[in-house]
């Protein structure tokens, strides 16, 4: 990873007022990444290991995006679902840079084994290895990062962009690239530039989930009350259930995820289902929805924790000992892409020609009172690269959950193993534009499928 903290840096951030004159240039280089969740880290240590001059930018002060800053906590999406899972062995779909990062995160002990989530299997992740691993990869491919800095507007010519402005403490300046890869889970680069988007169901997105970790918690007690599916079992739905109904626990989601994680005796727990104060929809790109979903989702998060001391086998004696930066986001804005991810094309496992990545993932909807679940048993689809392309831009590019996918298929499409993927396939395609000067749209298709194989996904 290059730091750039010499003094000549510095003369190029500068405190001032918003005005029209021209910011000054901190870098030129051959591609920005905006975001540095699952995506944005494969996308920038893919094109800088291909020789391209790449800067990341990243709000927060390290990577992972939702899956750390939101404690998502697993890797889901690289399993195949079956069914009598019990009785099989892991079946893993999903390898290329998804592949790598686990085989790092498992070389530091920050991984657990397969663990059984209905139908299908994920691992979880220690969220402090998971910025580690993705430092030392930025910084083996020499990528130039920045953390702590925003991207706050773009400056378009016709059908390209040209520079990006940035923000931080030191001051605001703009980078000039030739390529721009969005990796911000909320298109939030196109769609500073004006570009079209959709957004969940007509308006309605997925719900956001406060996501804890608790210690001390007793692995024989919560073998006993979970056995060994990370999924509640009817018995503690029905407990949950008649808790919020008698109203001695504000419990209102009763269908929950409970996973052991590669630290003794501390469980990862996803329960807590947010809405606003009247039960309607968070709109999360909203700051005023924000604000709510992460005040409520904390105090969700220690009313879950109450009910699980008092009734649940092997948490009497557990303690809630970590809430993330953010409250854990599975949808906003979706690009309108050259292709879109139909919800067809999930539920019939669809093989698309210029597949980038598989997935079994199932469409698990997070959405109103009652999620969804639509496994696709002993099969997955593969994910179109025209999912990233938008049809009016030629150097842009998207990676991760703001694809470009109708509203069932993204609630399949948008896990953290997949959001790897499309960062690397972003990338590889990327450097083919640069060498044969064609836009996006006009990849070869076949070429970046060949390439990707070359380093290791399955396709």
């Amino acid at each position: 990873m290059k730091y750039t903290t010499d003094k000549s840096f510095m003369e190029f951030w500068e405190e001032t007022a918003l005005t029209d004159e021209e910011t000054p240039l901190l870098l030129d280089v051959d591609v920005v990444v905006c975001g540095g969740g699952p995506a944005g880290v494969a996308a920038a240590t893919v094109c800088a290991r291909q020789g391209l001059d790449t800067l990341l930018v990243e709000k927060n002060g390290f990577c992972g995006g939702a899956a750390v800053a939101g404690l998502s906590g697993t890797i889901c999406g690289m399993f195949q679902a079956q069914d009598e899972i019990e009785t099989k062995e892991p079946e893993q779909i999903v390898f290329g840079f998804t592949g790598e990062f686990k085989d790092r995160l498992t070389a530091k002990n920050a991984v657990t084994e397969p663990q059984i989530y209905g139908n299908t299997h994920v691992v979880t992740f220690d969220p402090f290895a998971w910025r580690e691993v993705a430092d030392d990869l930025l910084e083996e491919a020499g990528v130039r990062c920045l953390y702590h800095t925003l991207v706050t507007a773009v400056k378009k010519e016709g059908n390209r962009f040209t520079s990006v402005q940035l923000e931080s403490t030191a001051g605001r300046t703009h980078v000039k690239a030739r390529s721009f890869i969005d990796c911000s889970g909320d298109a939030a680069l196109m769609t500073k530039a004006g570009c079209s988007y959709t957004f969940g169901d007509n308006g309605a997105i997925q719900n956001p989930t406060m996501m804890f970790r608790l210690s001390n918690v007793s692995e024989q007690g919560y073998y006993e009350s979970f056995g060994q599916n990370t999924i509640c079992s009817a018995e503690l739905t029905r407990k949950l259930t008649e808790a919020f109904e008698k109203g001695t626990y504000n419990t209102p989601r009763n269908h929950i995820w409970v996973f052991p994680t590669p630290l003794r005796s501390v469980f990862l727990m996803n329960c807590t289902q947010l809405a606003g104060q009247g039960g309607e929809m968070l709109n999360v790109i909203n700051p005023s929805d924000r604000t709510h979903a992460e005040i409520s989702g904390r105090r969700a998060a220690r009313e879950y924790h109450r009910f699980f001391k008092d009734h649940v086998s092997g948490f009497e004696d557990s303690e809630l000992i970590d809430l993330p930066p953010e409250v854990g986001v599975r949808q906003t804005r979706s690009i309108k892409g050259e292709v879109t991810l139909t919800n067809d094309h999930v539920a019939q496992c669809t093989k698309a020609k210029d597949g980038i990545v598989r997935s079994s993932w199932p469409i698990e909807l997070h959405a109103g009172e009652v999620s969804k679940l639509h496994w696709l048993i002993d099969d997955y689809y593969e994910v179109p690269y025209g999912t990233l392309v938008h049809p009016a831009l030629e150097n842009v590019i998207a990676a991760g959950r703001c694809l470009s996918a109708e509203h069932e298929a993204l609630a399949s499409a948008r896990v953290t193993a997949q959001c790897f993927e499309y960062g690397h396939a972003a990338a590889v395609a990327t450097a083919i534009r640069h060498e044969q000067g064609v836009g996006y749209k006009d990849v070869d298709t076949d070429e970046l499928r060949r390439r990707m194989i070359q380093n290791g996904s399955a396709l």
